[in-house]
């Protein structure tokens, strides 16, 4: 069985690896939104600020232990999405492709952590009774 210590430090670590970025966006909204632009991706504004949003809401919840199996499985998505739009090395050329290179394959290790998280996680109701307690308190009852 895997340590509650473990665990939780992991947990937080892969929060604060979705908290901070949703945070720089939206500190700094035109560097993503220019990166954005740069892969041809439709309405960069826009999903932009979806997902500083999804970053900081999601990166949040799992820092604070809630809704984490329901949270891990939506990141899961959005690395697969961002991976296959914005990191997309082989439709590269040039000094970029061993960068996009690493960063695919370390949001795979990101995911791969995800995936640990939310089969190591008890599924939670998502109903509005108690929606803000933490998942152990919530299951523990």
């Amino acid at each position: 069985m895997a340590s509650s210590l473990s665990v939780t430090i992991g947990r937080i670590l892969l929060g604060l690896y979705f908290l901070i970025p949703g945070l720089m966006k939206i500190a700094e909204p035109a560097n993503m939104i220019a990166y954005m632009q740069g892969h041809d991706i439709a309405f960069a504004p826009q999903l932009m600020w979806f997902a500083a949003i999804v970053n900081v809401v999601g990166g949040l919840l799992l820092i604070s232990g809630r809704h984490v199996k329901l949270v891990a499985y939506g990141f899961v998505a959005y690395i697969l999405v961002v991976n296959f739009l914005l990191h997309d090395f082989w439709n590269m050329e040039g000094p970029d492709v061993p960068h996009e290179t690493q960063n695919f394959i370390k949001n795979l290790g990101i995911l791969a952590g995800l995936l640990v998280l939310a089969g190591s996680s008890a599924a939670r109701s998502l109903s509005p009774h108690e929606w803000w307690r933490s998942d152990k308190a919530i299951l523990t009852k």
